[in-house]
């Protein structure tokens, strides 16, 4: 290859595209007309071959350089546009599509609750009343340090809060996506889960609650539960959705109900994961700790709570 042939007669395409680059980081992308976008684009993309020619034939670093300073100045103006409509578009989901899609799945989000809710009431009268019961739901070991000792167990975080706190944070959301993924066993996974969770709760609360541990139990419950229990109630959700589309698809193909619910679940998934990163953190770092009085703890759970709620009954304005 001719290199000062070559560079003769492509440098004037390189010279437009630094003219067009300037006038965009001066004036915005919004400055250039339709068919000066599109030309943009064009020379982007022909002067990012010219840019791996010049590599793999030796022109000189300058040259490189600047055909490098082109190439990475065109990709941020033309890409940056979309990278922050991507984040527009998570913004806005996050202010009005996750409350939106609750309020549309509220009927199943109420299944779930009436499940994990209901299988713990259920639950706490069986281990009120029958010690065997208890025995068979609670390990021993936990029994024993309530009972014998007299001692919650969420002293243990204290010291690896980041630990646990993170370990939380992975528990949560495993038990969520199983609750998600039990919806492909025409619901039967999700149902179990949420049975098992209430009746798990259920017979804790029974525990503490024999041993007059009832209000520094839920001073701890409090505050990371008001955000947590409710995203495990939307992960159920989202389970008996897709549930729903295996087993009753109505009207629908299977395939197009599967892809309808399956969306539907899919907006509840994203919107919790925050959810449960928040509680988390705060289960670890805030909810066990001894210095913080276990009034302030209900005042705290309850005003968390009175925001979820707030948040999530949001409308657009019209």
């Amino acid at each position: 290859m001719n290199i000062q042939r070559w560079v003769a007669r492509r440098e004037q395409t390189w010279k437009q595209l630094e003219k067009l680059l300037n006038q965009v980081e001066k004036f915005g992308i919004k400055s250039l007309k339709a068919k000066e976008i599109q030309t943009l684009a064009s020379l982007y993309r022909s002067t990012s071959a010219d840019l791996a020619r010049a590599r793999t034939q030796q022109v000189g670093n300058l040259l490189i350089e600047n055909l490098q300073t082109l190439a990475t100045r065109s990709y941020t103006q033309i890409y940056q546009g979309s990278h922050r409509q991507e984040w527009q578009a998570v913004r806005q989901f996050y202010l009005w599509g996750f409350p939106a899609v609750v309020q549309q799945t509220r009927g199943y989000i109420a299944l779930s609750t009436s499940l994990l809710l209901g299988f713990g009431l259920v639950s706490w009268w069986l281990a009120w009343r029958d010690p065997t019961f208890l025995s068979l739901v609670v390990p021993e070991s936990l029994i024993s340090q309530v009972r014998d000792r007299q001692e919650l167990w969420m002293g243990s975080i204290l010291g690896i809060e980041p630990f646990a706190s993170a370990s939380i944070m992975v528990n949560n959301i495993r038990v969520s996506f199983g609750a998600l993924a039990g919806g492909m066993m025409a619901g039967l996974g999700t149902l179990y889960i949420m049975v098992i969770n209430g009746i798990s709760l259920g017979a804790i609360a029974a525990l503490v609650a024999q041993n007059n541990l009832s209000y520094p139990f839920w001073a701890f419950v409090f505050p990371h539960g008001a955000l947590e229990l409710p995203a495990i109630f939307f992960a159920g959700a989202a389970g008996f959705l897709l549930g729903k589309a295996i087993v009753f698809p109505g009207q629908y193909r299977r395939i197009d109900a599967l892809r309808l619910y399956g969306q539907q679940a899919a907006q509840l998934m994203f919107g919790i994961v925050p959810l449960l990163l928040i509680a988390g953190a705060i289960e670890g770092f805030f909810s066990p700790n001894p210095a913080v009085p276990s009034l302030v703890k209900y005042g705290t759970g309850i005003l968390l709570f009175v925001g979820l709620v707030a948040y999530l009954s949001r409308k657009p304005s019209v």
